[in-house]
């Protein structure tokens, strides 16, 4: 167990039924908090809650999905409710289907890009939307959003991709500048390739793919999503209070900037 620098912190993430968002409710109940685990995948985000819970932390799930503003305000405030108030929000989901589909600004289908910009950028705005007041109720507060290196980076695919999280960037930025004075810090980090128990079990990775990540970084191994739920815990604790407004790159040194 790591220490208890969140104890007793209520904290919502949304996106958290797999990957780096399951990882992070982890690492935020091991360290504290009091957490509630976001998903359109409700399944998905029970069976972490419930680990967290034999583990004898404090968590559960709640059904979001970011298309739809209702259910996002409905799920926010549910976890605020139930949590007696909300002290900080990780925010890391995405369309993964959309991005398999994204190849290039001649090719790519209108509605990928679409469901991208709908879920990456626009679901992100309503999200923040229903966290900020409880945030601001308690006086402040802190919020993480899942962004990439694809915004900076420049590739020749997934420009629906790259351009939601480039304008995630400067929205969180938006965020920041808005309402530090107000006790709110916003913050993004960027992950890199990141090992993913789901990945590891699509069969998708081959070791061709391994051999290419690895050739981009000067280190000695791929991402984990414990590496990525390590910065989110710092950001949305105390040790983050005099961090605001900034893009961290989780990546191994892939991206250096």
């Amino acid at each position: 167990m790591h220490g208890g620098r969140l104890k007793d912190k209520a904290i919502i993430v949304i996106g958290s039924g797999s990957g780096i968002g399951a990882a992070t409710v982890r690492r935020l109940a091991a360290e504290g908090a009091r957490v509630c685990a976001a998903d359109i995948n409700l399944a998905g985000a029970e069976a972490v809650a419930s680990e967290v819970v034999q583990k004898g932390g404090e968590a559960f799930a709640v059904y979001i999905d970011l298309a739809d503003e209702g259910s996002v305000n409905a799920a926010v405030a549910s976890a605020a409710d139930r949590l007696r108030g909300l002290d900080g929000a990780h925010i890391n989901a995405a369309d993964l289907r959309a991005i398999m589909q994204d190849s290039d600004a001649l090719e790519v289908d209108l509605a990928v890009f679409d469901r991208t910009l709908a879920i990456n950028l626009r679901g992100h705005l309503l999200c923040t939307r229903a966290v900020l007041p409880h945030l601001l109720a308690r006086g402040g507060g802190a919020v993480v959003y899942t962004s990439s290196g694809s915004a900076d980076s420049g590739e020749p695919v997934r420009p629906s991709y790259g351009a939601s999280k480039s304008g995630l960037n400067a929205f969180m930025r938006h965020v920041a500048s808005r309402w530090g004075r107000e006790g709110i810090t916003a913050n993004c980090v960027a992950p890199g390739f990141t090992l993913t128990p789901e990945m590891e079990a699509s069969g998708h990775l081959t070791q061709e793919l391994r051999d290419y990540m690895m050739r981009q970084i000067p280190g000695r191994r791929l991402g984990r999503p414990e590496d990525i739920a390590g910065v989110v815990a710092m950001l949305l604790s105390e040790d983050g209070r005099w961090i605001n407004g900034q893009v961290y790159n989780v990546n191994g040194g892939a991206l250096m900037r």
